[in-house]
């Protein structure tokens, strides 16, 4: 499910759960274990898919098995977005395929965020799909996406194309499907030669605020959820 290199001190992660990279439970443990071991061992981290798919978003059989069922995933889906997005490294995405919902906000946890050319979509679906955009979401996107992009990607749900990606904000830059772990990794390089406490408190001051308005929100946030039915 997940594979993890250290290579020229950093830690490149790959998602492959053989499917679309849903984040079941144990992709959430998985990537929360590589993160950890990241923190502890590298300068900085990738994060990958496979070609084509980088991550589908949170596990829809267990979303649509119940109210109970669904707040939970997106509990501890939550926590996982928050350390990524608190990373104690500098995190590098390598966007390599399809990344919708939950799947798109991994995508704007990166502190740089390559993407490979191709005709895959990225976005929020949610309002699509009858559900609000919750509080962490809105907020990641708030803090990544252009002012003028951040009602068109989550109250209209659009979808992008990669290059429409770049334009919104989602992405820094796309590259060859090819390239796209090569060029994050270089960047993951450079990133990690910087000063890691610099780098540190710089984050935390640009982050902090948000951070705590997602925590001190998200409990409520997610009472008020209501899971479509039929």
């Amino acid at each position: 499910m997940i594979d993890y290199k250290l290579e020229n001190n950093v830690a490149v992660v790959r998602m492959d759960d053989g499917k679309a990279n849903a984040l079941s439970y144990e992709m959430i443990d998985a990537l929360m274990d590589a993160l950890r071991r990241a923190e502890s061992e590298a300068s900085a981290m990738v994060l990958a898919g496979r070609p084509e798919r980088f991550c589908a978003g949170f596990d829809l059989r267990v979303m649509m098995s119940g109210m109970e069922n669904a707040v939970a995933m997106l509990t501890r889906g939550g926590q996982m977005l928050l350390a990524l997005y608190d990373a104690q490294v500098p995190l590098v995405i390598a966007c390599t395929g399809h990344a919708l919902a939950g799947g798109a906000l991994v995508v704007l946890t990166g502190d740089l965020r390559i993407g490979a050319a191709g005709m895959y979509k990225l976005g929020l679906n949610e309002v699509a799909i009858g559900l609000p955009v919750p509080v962490l979401a809105m907020e990641l996107a708030r803090d990544r996406l252009t002012p003028r992009e951040l009602p068109r990607a989550t109250l209209m749900a659009n979808i992008y194309a990669p290059d429409q990606a770049v334009a919104a904000g989602w992405l820094d830059e796309i590259v060859p499907g090819e390239q796209v772990i090569a060029r994050a990794t270089e960047e993951a390089i450079r990133l990690g030669k910087l000063s890691k406490q610099a780098f540190r408190q710089t984050k935390q001051r640009l982050r902090s605020r948000t951070i705590e308005l997602i925590r001190t929100t998200s409990a409520d946030d997610l009472r008020a959820l209501t899971i479509p039915t039929g």
